[in-house]
Order: C-alpha cells, then sequence, then structure tokens
C-alpha cells in the first residue's frame, strides 16, 4: 500500500479534477504483479493500468487501492467491475470515496464475492489525495500557502529587496510545488514587485498550472509581464466594481490595459480587496483543486482570515534581516487565543534551508 501511495504522488498536478490513486497487484505468494496510477483526467484510472500490467496474472490476486475503486461511469468504466472481471479475489483500499457519484464500489465488490478490506495506510493516503478529498467535503481547492522568510520571519530587507533569501536549491523546489498544484496565486503587491513568472520550469512532464493573479484594480498586470507570455495559462481577477473606463489604468492615469493570452474574471469587492471564498469558488468551477499561494503577506492574510488555508510550506533561510515585511499581514488575528495552530508534519533541510510544512489545526469549540 504504501507502493501504492509513492505511485499516486506521481500523477499530482495532471488529474484534476480526478483524484491522484495508486494501485498494486499481487499475487498469493506476495509478488507484485501490476503496478499503476491515474496520469491524467480522462484517461484510464489507476486499477485499468495495474490490471493490464498484471494480465492473466490478475486472477485469484490482491488488489491495493489508494482510495475505493469507483462504481460510476464516465470518461471511463467502473473501476469495481473492471476488477471483477479480472478475477480478482481480494482488494484493499485505504480511503473511502465521499463522492456520492461514485461511492458503492466496495459493496459492489463485495456482492460480487470479492473480500474487500479498508483503511490501510489511510492518514497516508488521505493526506497524498487531501486536494481532491478537500474539493469534495468543503466544495472548494485545497491551499497550500508557500513563502520564503529569513530566520527572523522577514520576507524581505527594510529597502523591500528580497532576491534571494532562500537559495537556489529551495527556489528549485518551489518549481516542484508548482508542478503538483492546478493553479499558483499571488496578488497585486508582489505582481507589481517582482514581476513574477510563476510557470514550472526544470520539471520534466510537469503540466503548467493556472497562473492567477488578484489584482482587484485592475493595474498590476502590465503589457509585457511575464504571466502574459504564454508559457502557461493566465487568469487576472478584478474587483466587478471596476469600471472598463478605469481598469488598467494608474492613478496618474496611464493606461497599461495588458497585451497577451490571458483572461480576466470579475469578482466581488470586500474591505478593499476581492472576496475570497468567490475567487475559489472561481477556480472550482474551473476545474482546479489545489492552489499553491505564493503571495505576500497580505494576500496571505486575506486568505487566512476567510479560513482558506490549508497547508503552510515555509522555506526558512540562515539569514537574519532585522527589519522588514512579516510573512503574514493581518488575517483577523487580534489576540493569542485566536492564533491559528499548526501540526508540523515534516521538516526537511534543502540545501542550506529549512521547509517546514504544516497543516492547520482544527479549533476546538
Amino acid at each position: 500500500m504504501r507502493r501504492a501511495v509513492a505511485l499516486a504522488a506521481l500523477g499530482l498536478g495532471a488529474t484534476s479534477p480526478n483524484p491522484v490513486v495508486g494501485c498494486v497487484i499481487i499475487n498469493a505468494s506476495g509478488e507484485t504483479v501490476g503496478e499503476g496510477y491515474h496520469q491524467r483526467a480522462g484517461g484510464p484510472h489507476a486499477e485499468v493500468h495495474a490490471l493490464r500490467a498484471a494480465g492473466e496474472q490478475a486472477r485469484g490476486a490482491t488488489a491495493l487501492v489508494t482510495l475505493e475503486p469507483c462504481n460510476h461511469t464516465g470518461r471511463t468504466g467502473p473501476c469495481a467491475q473492471a476488477l471483477i472481471d479480472a478475477g480478482i479475489a481480494r482488494v484493499v483500499y485505504a480511503v473511502g470515496d465521499p463522492n456520492p457519484a461514485a461511492t458503492g464500489g466496495a459493496q459492489r465488490l463485495r456482492t460480487a464475492g470479492v473480500d474487500v478490506r479498508s483503511g490501510l495506510l489511510e492518514d497516508e493516503a488521505a493526506a497524498g489525495n487531501a486536494a481532491w478529498l478537500t474539493s469534495q467535503r468543503l466544495g472548494r481547492p485545497h491551499v497550500t500557502w508557500k513563502y520564503a522568510a529569513s530566520l527572523d520571519g522577514r520576507i524581505a530587507a527594510a529597502d523591500g529587496s528580497s532576491r534571494w533569501i532562500t537559495s537556489s536549491e529551495a527556489r528549485a523546489d518551489v518549481h516542484r510545488l508548482r508542478a503538483e498544484c492546478d493553479a499558483v496565486v499571488v496578488g497585486s503587491g508582489t505582481q507589481r514587485a517582482d514581476d513574477p513568472h510563476l510557470a514550472v520550469r526544470g520539471v520534466e512532464g510537469a503540466v503548467q498550472p493556472l497562473r492567477v493573479v488578484v489584482d482587484t484594480n485592475g493595474t498590476a498586470v502590465e503589457p509585457g509581464a511575464r504571466v502574459l507570455d504564454g508559457a502557461a495559462p493566465t487568469l487576472i481577477a478584478v474587483a466587478e466594481n471596476v469600471t472598463p473606463e478605469a481598469e488598467n489604468v494608474t492613478p496618474e492615469g496611464e493606461n497599461v490595459t495588458p497585451e497577451g493570452d490571458a483572461e480576466t474574471v470579475r469578482l466581488p469587492r470586500v474591505d478593499g480587496g476581492l472576496d475570497i471564498p468567490a475567487l475559489l469558488d472561481e477556480l472550482h468551477a474551473r476545474g482546479v483543486r489545489s492552489v499553491l499561494l505564493e503571495g505576500g503577506p497580505t494576500l496571505a492574510g486575506a486568505f487566512v482570515a476567510a479560513g482558506a488555508v490549508d497547508r503552510v510550506v515555509a522555506y526558512l533561510a540562515p539569514v537574519l534581516l532585522g527589519a522588514g515585511p512579516a510573512a503574514l499581514t493581518g488575517g483577523g488575528i487580534k489576540t493569542i487565543t485566536e492564533a491559528l495552530r499548526l501540526d508540523v508534519s515534516e521538516t526537511v533541510r534543502i540545501g542550506p534551508d529549512l521547509r517546514v510544512t504544516a497543516t492547520l489545526v482544527a479549533k476546538e469549540h
């Protein structure tokens, strides 16, 4: 099953709006006779790939799957039936399918006489499928907030300079994070300060994520901006009350209408910025199941205040700056009792830096 979880991870960033799933088929002697994972949306599911690899050796074998085999016909047929037809004798799955349209695979298998067990390495498999499970349970994309900071929590020096706080190894690791997500989001402040590219580089076979700029007043994305270069799709989110005449006009009156392959969406304005739940609804409707938030402290604060951060990935450099902007501004936290508590799941050294991964701890009521 641990091998199946590792196989499932190979599909991160390429399967949305479907889950990532891995499958391993073993014979009565415990030998692996077939492996597979869901490689892309619309393509064969993990079980089908594994069954094809196993061939006749699937008869009487055990299939270990990270997610309950599906029980519906979409762009592909039901995996539960494929397992039955192949003669699989036993199915062990990690996580039950919460999708009402697809659940029931376990019962279908049992009715056909297949021995079915569940819950093996459930937490590990669920963590690997966090994006899809979040979308099923909450109806919005899973959000990872990523930031890079000095050891004293500064994301830039007092003069605003920030290139580069972290090492080249850490920056390369960020491209891996991007490749595993469906959308990368920044705000107008980051867009103006850094002119970020936001596409994936250096990851072979990566599906480029949707680049999203939260440009509330419609003036941050200027002609020639790197997000307009066509390397990946781009969405510019502006406030719905920004008039066409005012959009892309600076306070000095200069027209900065962007040129390039980008789509604009208008969303409600709240408290001087965009409505974050409305933004996530828009992205979810476009098939986005995982978001990498790379914006600055203001946008991060808006996401935190909206209760829309599920995971934090912090790259901490062994550097002290003493002054400069902090990683998070606001977030609706006014006193220590309102602090968001995190559960650190991993700490890894990346070059000279430290990558800390943590998930939010549910508040007790």
